[in-house]
């Protein structure tokens, strides 16, 4: 059987209260655990935020996007881990969807405005 690997986009928030070493550490062992099971295509820190209303008593939080490629088994694990791990107010894992590219509708779309040109140019 075939190992399937998808895109996927993971995004967490951590609380302030960790501290910047605590949120680095945190940080550290998500990536390393999502490397040992995938890899990873990019990280993307978007630091400390306000948050849209208050969760656990919590108005702030850090947040990170890591994008990554790995097994559709291994993301019921690692969610599993966000909601064990002291820190991570929320957690987001999605897949991320193939773009669908359609050159002939663009081909098609094209030669219907061609098409019309040319019909007006002879109506003139």
């Amino acid at each position: 059987m075939p190992d399937i690997k998808n895109s996927y986009e993971t995004v967490f928030i951590l609380s302030t209260s960790l501290g910047d070493d605590g949120i680095t550490a945190t940080i550290d062992k998500f990536k390393s655990l999502i490397e040992a099971h995938g890899t990873i295509d990019s990280v993307d820190d978007w630091g400390k935020r306000r948050l849209a209303y208050p969760i656990n008593k919590q108005n702030e939080g850090h947040y990170t996007l890591i994008s990554f490629t790995s097994s559709p088994e291994f993301t019921a694990e690692l969610d599993r881990i966000y909601k064990i791990t002291d820190g991570v107010i929320r957690s987001l894992i999605v897949r991320k969807e193939a773009k669908k590219e359609r050159p002939q509708k663009a081909a098609e779309a094209k030669k219907a405005v061609e098409v019309k040109k040319s019909e007006n140019a002879e109506r003139e």
